[in-house]
């Protein structure tokens, strides 16, 4: 890995956009510029406004870069909504080597027959991940470069989105002056921070609940092999509390942060609210009730996960259990409802593997915005892009290659 490199990652929500500035060495990652801005021109992952939009990545970009004293040239995208979509495809190749040995050339191009799939023409792939390899009928392997055979098999994990969502994206990026490194989805990006390679081995359900959208990402194997993204997160748990409380969007979030911040030995029977009586006086409210209304959004989210989870074919496969993150993994009882509907293990994951300032960055709200520059870390420094304006398409070689050299174990 090249010594002392930038790597930026900007995490475009529907709550905040947030913006990593990185410097990677040989085996460390340091955090030298961060920001967390609120967001706007964005719903449910995407883009709704592109003005404002701009305006709110900039605002992010510029107090990151201040911080950090480097100007930001490029970044790895986080991307959401529920237009994410993923499945398995493979790719057959014969071993062009006179030798028989297996080339890097050779799984660039396994993985580029594995795009042979039926998709439609609004939808652009995102990642094509390399999940295993069969050299002749060896199954099981997971880097075949080296090895001799005559036949080679790649199974990937191939997760795409509409082509429209991702060009208003980049779009909205391009106009504050970056270049598009790479575009992530979310859930991979999550993944990369909060995921031991133990749990991707046995079979993991990561699940991050973000202000807008919930994303699923299914590990089985070591890699990824289900995606998909629920239109629904924590603005729907403030929502429902505003028309309980009878009060505005702003006074319902103090209540669902207060309530989640209230420790399990606090026994008190009512809450406090500032801004809920007449006039914005501070008013009382019963716990017990707001628990319920949390609770009962709560259990339709995890419904919906374990439906995702069935449709993928892997209930009862997933030994690892299910891990959390994400804002919406902080509210009052979201592990144990979690625990109660799935009936699996259950912890909350929150992002390691950087260094240097994270103390803004340590909560699971911000899994998705470290592994950017985790998994930024490890890519390769191309775009599988052709429409993001920055001299076309790279080559079908060099797209798979990167991708995967990212996720070799």
């Amino acid at each position: 890995m090249p010594k002392d490199r930038i790597v930026a990652g900007i995490d475009i929500g529907s709550h905040k956009i947030c913006t990593i500035i990185s410097q990677v060495s040989e085996n460390k990652i340091s955090v030298i510029g961060v920001s967390s801005t609120p967001s706007k021109g964005i719903k449910k992952g995407v883009v709704v406004d592109i003005d404002q939009a701009v305006a709110a990545i900039s605002q992010s970009l510029e107090a990151s870069e201040r911080m950090a004293g480097y100007a930001v040239t490029s970044a790895f995208i986080g991307v959401d909504g529920s237009h994410i979509s993923s499945l398995n495809s493979k790719g057959v190749v014969a071993v062009s080597s006179s030798d028989g040995e297996i080339s890097e050339e050779d799984v660039a191009r396994a993985t580029e027959a594995a795009q042979a799939i039926s998709i439609p023409t609004s939808q652009e792939i995102i990642h094509v991940i390399p999940r295993d390899f069969i050299v002749d009928s060896q199954e099981g392997v997971k880097n075949p470069v080296g090895m001799s055979g005559i036949r080679l098999e790649v199974e990937t994990n191939i997760i795409y989105g509409s082509a429209t969502s991702l060009r208003n994206l980049t779009k909205c990026v391009a106009q504050v002056g970056v270049d598009v490194s790479d575009l992530v989805f979310s859930g991979i990006a999550a993944s990369q921070s909060v995921l031991t390679d133990t749990e991707k081995e046995l079979g993991t359900v990561l699940v991050d609940v973000g202000a807008g959208t919930t994303k699923i990402c299914i590990f089985e194997g070591g890699s990824p092999y289900y995606s998909s993204v629920l239109p629904i997160g924590g603005q729907n748990i403030t929502n429902d509390l505003a028309i309980g409380l009878r009060t505005s969007i702003e006074t319902a979030e103090k209540a669902k942060i207060k309530l989640s911040q209230m420790s399990r030995e606090e026994n008190g029977e009512e809450i406090t609210i500032p801004g809920l009586g007449a006039d914005g006086a501070t008013e009382s409210v019963s716990r017990k009730n707001l628990e319920e209304i949390v609770r009962v959004r709560l259990s339709e989210i995890f419904s919906l996960v374990g439906a995702e989870v069935k449709k993928s074919g892997l209930l009862g496969k997933v030994a690892g259990g299910l891990v959390l993150t994400g804002g919406g993994s902080e509210t009052r009882g979201a592990a144990e409802v979690a625990r109660s509907v799935l009936k699996m293990p259950v912890r909350l994951g929150a992002p390691t593997g950087v260094t240097g300032l994270i103390d803004e960055i340590v909560g699971p709200a911000y899994s998705g915005s470290v592994g950017l520059v985790i998994y930024g870390s490890k890519a390769q420094p191309v775009s599988s892009f052709g429409f993001l304006g920055r001299g076309g398409l790279a080559s079908p070689f060099s797209r798979a290659l990167g991708w995967f050299k990212s996720f070799l174990p």
